[in-house]
C-alpha cells in the first residue's frame, strides 16, 4: 500500500450569476433580431438551474425543454444537436428514453478556457432557431462554440 497521500478532491469551476444573466440577455436580443419568443435556461458545472428567462408568449413547455437542454449539454458536455446521431446507434438508443435526455438544437456547454463551467438551452423556436440563438449569445460572450 502507498503511504503517498491521494488528492481527494477536485477544485470545480462553474459560471457565475452574472455571466448566467449575461447569456440570458445576448439570447433574449438573439431570439428578438430573428423574431421568436423564447424559453433560455443556464445551468451550473453540476446541472443544477443558475438563471431561466421566458419571454411573455413562449409556450410553457418551452420553459422545461429548455432546463432539460442545458443539463444534456453539460452532462455530457456535447451539444444536443448531435445527440440524434448517438441515439441512432443501437448501441446507445436507450439514453433516448431518459426523461431529460433533449435531442435536439439549441443545447450547448458552456466553455471557458478549455473547461465546462455550464450548460446553456433554448428553446421556443425551431431548432435551428433555438441553436443559431446559443451560437451567437456564447459567441457574444467570448465563450466557445463547440461544433
Amino acid at each position: 500500500m502507498s503511504t503517498q497521500l491521494q488528492t481527494k478532491s477536485l477544485s470545480a469551476s462553474t459560471i457565475t450569476s452574472s455571466a448566467a444573466s449575461a447569456l440570458i440577455d445576448a439570447v433574449l436580443a438573439a431570439a428578438a433580431e430573428t423574431g421568436f419568443d423564447v424559453a433560455v435556461a443556464v445551468t451550473d458545472a453540476g446541472g443544477h438551474l443558475k438563471a431561466f428567462q421566458r419571454t411573455d408568449d413562449t409556450p410553457f413547455l418551452a420553459a422545461e425543454v429548455a432546463v432539460d437542454k442545458a443539463w444534456t449539454a453539460v452532462s455530457y458536455r456535447v451539444a444536443t444537436h448531435v445527440w440524434n446521431s448517438y441515439v441512432a446507434n443501437p448501441s446507445v438508443a436507450p439514453l433516448a428514453h431518459h426523461p431529460r435526455l433533449m435531442a435536439v438544437g439549441g443545447g450547448f456547454p458552456i466553455t471557458d478556457n478549455g473547461t465546462v463551467i455550464g450548460g446553456l438551452g433554448i428553446s421556443g423556436g425551431t431548432y435551428e432557431q433555438d441553436q443559431q440563438a446559443a451560437e451567437a449569445a456564447l459567441g457574444a460572450l467570448g465563450f466557445d462554440i463547440p461544433a
